[in-house]
């Protein structure tokens, strides 16, 4: 963890003149003279204070930079802070109540570069996709990137570079997470020394101070071989850990055992529990927030599960089998399952509408987005949007779904309306991963080869 650095109060010290007794003596001073001469060496005095503590912060700035170049990370840990109208509902600013702490980041935001004129701004059914930046490099091969309310990106970058990176809003990465963790520090026994995870899938606490990571397979002693995409339960695959990340201080704080292969991870609205898909053991995962600790392991009834959406009343969770063709209703009160759709082959992820009314849900194997009506699982409407749909997001006035098409290697707007696929733009080969950054409007899509592609969705077409 970086500290700022700090300073100490200081100033001149403070000199005493003892008056010399001279014969013959002067006239004596009138009183009031006195204290007028006094009051105005004190005046002068401040002012002079003033002007120090002046250039003593312009030097500062200078050594440690503008807010430009740092994150705030108090606003990540606490939005309603960050002077929004989000704190008490008033829109004027709540008074901090503890000094904020600054970030310096790895790497500075690239500069916005608009692949094409844009026009005005609009809401999601009527703008225009254009790529504005490419992140990323050698450093990163990320499997996932989700955003944060606040304006915080987590990219998961699995096995292949053993790491999390953390962006800012506006391209500037933050930080580099390792994913090694000495488990003994957490109170798991038989894996002593130094383990690393394969970050996959993430999810934000409600205010976003926590980030919840899946760690596909777990290496080092003790771990036997890593997962595969084709397991069953009771095929000998290990277990593997949930992390508990501080989004301010960048800490692993826990790390919380799950099923096998670990995938897809949800937070409820509500902030009481974590759901984590095990795609290897075929169940749920469900965390209990308060005492870290997986309370409920839920059969789910069919192979490999995925993705999850979750009622804004917290009481319902829907599981997506990728191996079938079916999704599933948990009672998050009772844990029983049941039937809820059958959305089409090989449903992936799945994202419940800003109004709770639909669900939309990628179908890998079909090359289908479709739209459910989430109270009875009746399909209302479908769309191809190309080879192998995989991750999708929406919007958060809810008019457009993104969608990635991994054998394509494109990515989809579809509005929501009408269920039209409005746009298709190229992406790097094998997208993979994708989010919609609600703060500055923009789709981030994470592709296997290392770079994250951002999109400007904030306007119109030009012209």
């Amino acid at each position: 963890m970086d500290h700022p650095r700090t300073r100490r109060p200081g100033g001149p010290a403070e000199a005493g003149v003892r008056p010399v007794r001279r014969p013959p003596r002067p006239p004596q001073v009138p009183h009031h003279v006195y204290v007028r001469r006094r009051i105005a060496v004190g005046v002068a005095a401040l002012l002079v204070l003033a002007f120090a503590g002046f250039l003593v912060s312009k030097v500062l700035g200078a050594v440690f930079g503008s807010g430009s170049d740092e994150v705030v990370a108090a606003e990540a840990a606490d939005p309603g802070t960050a002077g929004d109208g989000t704190g008490d509902g008033s829109g004027d600013p709540e008074p901090a109540e503890t000094t904020t702490t600054t970030v310096p980041v790895e790497v500075e935001a690239p500069p916005l570069e608009p692949t094409a004129a844009q026009g005005e701004p609009a809401s999601a059914g009527r703008t225009s996709l254009v790529r504005v930046q490419i992140l990323g490099g050698e450093q990163m091969s990320p499997k996932s990137v989700v955003a944060s309310e606040q304006g915080i990106l987590f990219a998961q970058n699995m096995m292949y570079r053993h790491s999390i990176s953390v962006f800012r809003a506006d391209g500037a990465l933050v930080r580099t997470i390792p994913d090694s963790v000495d488990l003994a520090e957490y109170g798991i026994s038989g894996h002593p020394g130094t383990s690393k995870g394969a970050p996959v899938e993430m999810a934000f606490s409600p205010d976003g101070s926590i980030a919840w990571v899946s760690n596909y397979s777990m290496y080092g002693t003790g771990f036997g071989p890593e997962g595969k995409d084709s397991c069953s339960p009771g095929d000998g695959t290990d277990d593997s850990y949930l992390y508990k990340v501080d989004v301010a201080t960048f800490e692993i704080l826990d790390v919380i055992a799950v099923g096998a292969v670990p995938k897809y991870v949800a937070a409820t609205p509500d902030g009481s529990k974590v759901l984590v898909t095990n795609w290897c053991t075929w169940d749920l995962s469900v965390i209990d927030t308060g005492t870290g600790k997986e309370v409920r392991r839920v059969d789910l009834g069919g192979r490999y599960p995925r993705g999850i959406a979750v009622t804004a009343d917290s009481r319902t969770a829907y599981v997506a089998l990728m191996g079938s063709d079916r999704l599933v209703a948990v009672d998050l009160r009772t844990f029983t399952v049941s039937g809820h759709s059958s959305p089409g082959g090989g449903p992936r992820h799945v994202v419940r509408s800003p109004d709770g009314a639909h669900l939309y849900v990628s179908n890998n194997r079909d090359g289908t987005v479709v739209k459910l009506d989430r109270a009875t699982g009746r399909i209302v409407g479908t769309v191809r949007t190309g080879e192998q749909p995989r991750s999708l997001d929406i919007s958060t006035d809810g008019e457009a779904v993104y969608v990635v098409n991994y054998n394509s290697s494109t990515m989809s707007k579809v509005r929501t309306s009408d269920m039209t696929v409005v746009q298709t733009v190229q992406t790097d080969a094998k997208p993979i991963g994708i989010t919609y950054e609600p703060t500055e409007q923009r789709v981030w899509v994470a592709c296997y080869g290392g770079r994250i592609l951002v999109f400007d969705d904030s306007r119109t077409a030009a012209g």
